[in-house]
């Protein structure tokens, strides 16, 4: 437990005290067992019950212990206390020789504390060396940097036990001493010089430098060196007269003083400055400062710095008179006073702020910065009286300050000639009228009820101006300024301001926001790059003239007029423009609409209208549309434009983008339009699934790879001709629900020579031989819903070869019968993907050798007839979906069939399927869910992985016999089966130790 007669306490305020009784008492106490120890410099204080062991061992990355000291030969043991009392037990000087090879000196303490304080850490006894065990046991660096980790976890904090002691003008100890010759004697060679000693010490602060003292001599005297400790920061401390004499007399050279906080400060104060002749900064705050204080600051010749905050000044009469040859800096904020007298002929700043003296009087020849913000008892006279005395200000901060009037502002503007910068906010009562501040460059008047349009003639004097704030000036109307300088106005939250007309070259920064009845803006700049003019719901005449203005966002702007177009175009007065946001402008894209051939004359929009775009530029990159609802005609010419936005942009009808540098565009989110016309030389990708109106179509798109035409019901074979033609490097191509399209406009896809994938899918193709004689390379075909193909429409492609390099084929839905899949199964072997979900003329799934055998042997000539079985070749076939198909009820895949690559087969939803027998060697996936009929499952399928069973009537026993060749088995669903019960369930987890999941019941 921490001794409770502590008296000499840490200066930076962890706990302990200094105690003023002789040297002798002390050093007794040292000797004695006391429990005042010295720590290079500082004086710690604990109950010997408190102390442990501290062992010193001498190593590098692989320190080891020192080796213990037998009863025989005694160790030289010494109390160095800073960890809540610890001990150094050091060795005879023959033990230590072994270890010289190691030059770094470690510290290894163990801090076993059985009893601590409540809010004291602890550590056990066995987790502690168990840490250093660990440390011990490897070399590794990371494995060295967790166990230091742990180390440090277990350690208390050093904060809580380092405390002071006091030296002699010598050099040596007053309270308590320490024997460390024998320490220093034994000749371990430390590699840290004193000077880069001093070098890594100036990295710590005043707690870490008592934790280094601690180490040895060198260190101890390296951390008390008069360099680090000359700022004295007692923050919040509660630091005594004794202890505040002791650290001045260690170091009377301190620059620095902080005593903010402390509940004793004016006596602390009036010993600092009697003590510290080189004072040059000192910090008050939260107390009581007596009169006598700035007396004795004449006492301080070197003083530069005083901060007082939050602090009452004066005794009773509260009057004071701060008087210095030398201050410079001078804050009295927060304060309690009624009347400050200020005489320093060297200050330059000076603040007074929040502070409520009702009179103040300033003699500062030399003041450039005064700020007197929120001083709110300060009458206009006072405020006149203090500022106009210092002819040389250069900055004044009067915010808040509610007397202030148009008078006082015409005395400063007078008596300080080189005023720059003013923050007059919050002073209802100024309007600037007749007042001229030539040399102004900041003026801040935020929420200035008397700040109108006339007040702007005044203004517009400041002709240095660069940052000007009108926030909250809820009487201006209008702003017309012409300042060259000019580089930063603010304008947020002005109700009835309607008009801003500014030329100001330099202007780099506009923010304008909040102002509902703002209707029109005209801004010429040299300087501006970013405009954002978010939701100004009243705007509706735009005028720039930004020659190096790049991005623009007028988002929620929804009156904006049709001319808006013309400024962002060619000529319109932004020649740099490169992004432009127009987003949920739903009555606002009022534009020029740039006439096209292809737009019908009734399409051209009055200065009402607000449904067409149009835009001429040869610098836009990126447009944004989204949410305008009202666009009907977009028109963009813009060869630069890589991005365009039109989410919601439900009712366009007509688009010209002629031309346009976009790489991709996907137009499927228009659904009414009915006429395009593109032309771009980097388009990749277009996607046009939706249109279901288009019907006029000119793409002109040399590099296009991709078009997704789905659901363009009205799209012709004669928009196709002349895609195809126009695009010959496409290699998808998406036609699905297209039902005009017809062979015609399939023979022109001869055009495409790189086209390998095609969907004609719920079309009303009746012929294929387009497709076949045009389409040679094609490696995914998919013919979903094609309900007029009969059933000879595929014969090309199993008799007589075509499509050679055909991998996936997709016949859902579609009406070929029982005859016609066996045979394209049979003999398209190169097949790696077939979808046959939802054909009803589908019955059975045999590949067994004798249906097999026959289609084979069709394909063979007549003389080579035997009755010899044929043997099948290889399939290359991977994935078989027969999803959903009412009429199949036997799948019978055996060994025979070659289906060696096979791993998916998909036939849930199959409500008929009674027998499934598959023997697939690479079969990982099977799906029968919902095969409500299903009786019989065999499966010789050794990598099956995944088997899904949902809602199937089979029961326990067939699944377990199916399943039993399936060694890695690692999914299994069986919900919602009637004849299976939890207990089977638990039953295959333990059979089948595979399992990973097992799905059962009815979740």
């Amino acid at each position: 437990l921490l001794s409770k007669d502590l008296e000499l306490g840490f200066c930076l305020g962890l706990p302990g005290s200094c105690s003023s009784s002789s040297n002798k008492k002390s050093e007794e106490g040292l000797k004695g067992g006391g429990s005042k120890r010295d720590l290079g410099g500082f004086v710690v204080e604990r109950e010997k019950s408190d102390f442990e062991s501290l062992e010193l061992s001498i190593g590098g990355s692989s320190s080891r212990p020192l080796p213990s000291l037998n009863d025989s030969a005694p160790s030289l043991q010494v109390d160095v206390t800073d960890c809540g009392g610890v001990s150094f037990t050091l060795p005879r000087k023959a033990d230590i020789y072994t270890e010289l090879q190691y030059k770094r000196a470690k510290l290894e303490s163990y801090l076993l504390e059985t009893s601590c304080s409540r809010d004291a850490p602890s550590c056990t006894d066995n987790n502690f060396v168990d840490a250093i065990r660990s440390y011990q046991a490897s070399s590794n660096s990371s494995v060295y940097a967790m166990t230091l980790n742990k180390i440090r976890d277990l350690m208390p904090s050093m904060d809580e036990y380092v405390n002071i002691v006091s030296y002699n003008k010598d050099g040596d100890i007053i309270e308590g001493t320490i024997d460390t010759s024998d320490m220093d004697g034994m000749g371990i060679p430390l590699d840290l010089s004193d000077d880069l000693l001093h070098m890594v010490f100036s990295f710590l602060g005043h707690a870490h430098l008592c934790i280094a003292a601690m180490v040895c001599k060198q260190w101890r005297a390296a951390s008390a060196h008069e360099d680090f400790w000359r700022s004295l920061d007692f923050e919040n401390r509660n630091i005594s007269v004794a202890q505040l004499e002791d650290i001045c007399h260690r170091y009377p050279r301190a620059t620095e003083v902080n005593l903010c906080g402390n509940p004793d400060m004016h006596t602390l104060v009036m010993r600092a400055v009697s003590l510290l002749r080189n004072l040059e900064a000192l910090t008050l705050g939260k107390g009581q400062l007596g009169e006598s204080f700035f007396h004795a600051l004449s006492d301080c010749p070197l003083l530069k710095k005083l901060i007082v905050c939050d602090a009452a000044l004066g005794n009773g009469v509260q009057e004071i008179s701060i008087n210095h040859d030398r201050l410079q800096h001078l804050q009295v904020t927060k304060c309690r006073v009624l009347r400050v007298s200020v005489r320093c002929p060297q200050l330059s700043t000076l603040s007074l702020k929040r502070s409520n003296m009702a009179h103040v009087v300033l003699n500062c020849p030399l003041l450039n910065n005064l700020d007197i913000g929120s001083c709110h008892k300060l009458p206009d006279a006072a405020i006149r009286s203090a500022v106009t005395s210092c002819p040389l200000l250069e900055t004044l901060d009067m915010k808040c300050c509610s007397c202030v009037s148009d008078e006082s502002l015409r005395e400063i503007a007078q008596a300080c000639a080189n005023l720059r910068e003013l923050n007059a906010s919050y002073c209802p009562n100024i309007s600037l009228e007749a007042v001229k501040m030539p040399l102004l460059t900041v003026l801040k008047l935020e929420s200035c009820e008397g700040i109108t349009s006339a007040s702007m003639t005044a203004i517009a004097f400041s002709n240095m101006l660069e940052v000007l704030g009108l926030d909250f000036c809820h009487l201006l109307t209008s702003v017309s300024l012409e300042l060259p300088h000019l580089s930063n106005l603010s304008l947020v939250h002005c109700r009835k301001f309607v008009d801003l007309n500014l030329r100001c070259l330099m202007l780099s920064s506009l923010n304008l926001s909040n102002c509902p009845a703002l209707h029109r803006i005209s801004i010429t700049s040299t300087a501006l790059k970013k405009l954002a003019l978010h939701k100004q719901e009243s705007l509706n005449s735009l005028s720039l003239h930004c020659q190096y203005l790049e991005e623009v966002d007028l988002s929620d702007c929804e009156a904006l007029t049709n001319s808006v177009c013309d400024v962002f175009s060619d000529g319109g007065g932004c020649p740099m423009l490169k992004s432009l946001v127009l987003d949920n402008c739903e009555d606002s894209i009022v534009c020029c609409f740039v006439a096209y051939p292809m737009v019908d004359a009734a399409c051209c929009l009055s200065e009402v209208s607000l449904t067409a775009v149009g835009l001429r530029s040869k610098s836009l990159v990126s447009l944004s549309l989204a949410g305008c609802r009202a666009i009907t005609a977009l028109n963009l010419e813009c060869p630069c434009l890589e991005q365009v936005r039109l989410d919601g942009c439900d009712h366009l009808e007509i688009a010209s983008f002629v031309p346009v540098g976009m790489q991709s565009l996907n137009l499927g989110i228009c659904p009414k339009l009915s006429a395009l016309h593109i032309e771009a030389p980097q388009m990749v990708g277009l996607e046009l699934k939706g249109c279901g109106v288009l019907s006029e179509a000119s793409i002109n798109c040399p590099l296009l790879t991709s078009l997704d035409a789905s659901f363009c019901s009205q799209l012709k074979d004669d928009c196709l001709s002349a895609t195809t033609a126009s695009c010959p490097l496409i290699e998808k191509l998406i036609l699905m629900s297209c039902p005009s399209i017809g062979s015609d406009g399939l023979s022109s896809l001869s055009w495409l020579k790189n086209l390998t994938y095609l969907d004609l899918s719920y079309t009303f193709l009746m012929d294929l031989q387009p497709v076949f004689s045009s389409c040679s390379w094609l490696t995914v075909l998919k013919l979903q819903a094609c309900k007029y193909l009969d059933d000879s429409s595929l014969e090309a492609l199993y008799k007589e070869g075509t499509l050679p390099a055909l991998r996936e084929l997709d016949l859902s839905y579609g009406t070929l019968c029982q005859s016609a899949i066996e045979e394209l199964l049979a003999h398209c072997t190169h097949l790696t993907h077939v979808s046959l979900n939802g054909c009803k003329n589908m019955h059975d799934l045999d590949w067994g050798f004798t249906k097999l055998s026959i289609y084979q042997a069709a394909a063979l000539p007549s003389d080579r007839h035997t009755n010899m079985p044929v043997e099948l070749p290889h399939r290359s076939l991977e994935n078989l979906n027969c999803v959903g198909c009412p009429n199949i009820k036997r799948v019978h895949i055996p060994s025979i069939a070659q289906c060696i690559h096979l791993s998916s087969l998909n036939l849930s939803l199959s409500l008929n399927l009674k027998e499934v027998d598959v023997a697939c060697s690479n079969l990982c996936f099977l799906n029968l869910s919902n095969c409500c009929s299903l009786e019989i499952l065999k499966l010789d399928c050794p990598k099956l992985t995944s088997l899904f069973l949902q809602s199937c009537n089979i029961d326990e026993d067939t699944v377990e016999s199916a399943i039993s060749g399936c060694s890695i088995l690692e999914t299994l669903d069986v919900r919602f089966c009637p004849k299976f019960s939890s207990a089977a369930a638990n039953k295959f987890r333990a059979v089948y130790p595979s399992l990973k999941r097992v799905f059962f019941g009815s979740r």
